[in-house]
């Protein structure tokens, strides 16, 4: 039994010095990897959030404009910055950069009260009084394409069901990321014009 113990003792001395520094020396490289990783995840995290929030105001502004469409008439078409000033006529067209109507509840005499969106600038707005004054829909790190977004009213003649085409193409700028989006929306008008 002394022997055995003995023999116990020369084989239990411990981890020498070198095999701690290895061990501790894998144990951080591992670390610095993980630690990279998550903080990769992180960042991607952050950034897929900012695009989230981003998007969802479009997809607000999309809502709100679909919703105030459909229950309005007297649609018409703007083409052209010129046409803001001119709203009282219905007018179809296959891509404009705008598009005027009368509210459910507006004065169709009064074309004053007649609410536009349109896209200027590379943003969107939306007015309630004409074109008079304008809120800007889009956030800032939305910039739209001008040539590719667009809106198309047709049906605006008496007796035909009014129908808008909306598409907003453009590009979301965050943290020095850009990422493209393209929404598309088609509504209908819920009475005939009659």
């Amino acid at each position: 039994m002394k022997k055995f113990l003995k023999n116990l003792n020369k084989n239990s001395r411990g981890y020498t010095l070198i095999e701690m520094m290895i061990s501790i020396g894998i144990f951080l490289v591992v670390i610095t990897y993980g630690t990279a990783s998550i903080l990769n995840a992180y960042a991607i995290n952050k950034k897929t959030q900012g695009t989230r929030s981003v998007l969802d105001s479009l997809s607000f502004a999309m809502d709100d404009m679909s919703r105030n469409i459909r229950v309005g008439s007297n649609y018409r078409c703007i083409i052209s910055s010129s046409d803001l000033s001119n709203l009282g006529t219905a007018q179809n067209c296959s891509s404009g950069s705008g598009i005027a109507f009368e509210y459910s509840k507006g004065d169709i005499a009064d074309n004053g009260d007649q609410w536009v969106y349109y896209i200027s600038n590379n943003k969107l707005y939306k007015s309630t009084n004409g074109a008079a004054s304008s809120v800007q829909m889009t956030p800032d790190d939305v910039s739209l394409d001008g040539n590719t977004s667009s809106f198309s009213v047709l049906g605006t003649s008496v007796g035909q069901q009014p129908f808008t085409q909306i598409k907003l193409i453009g590009a979301i700028t965050n943290n020095n990321q850009v990422t493209p989006f393209s929404l598309q929306a088609s509504v209908s008008q819920r009475l005939r014009n009659d």
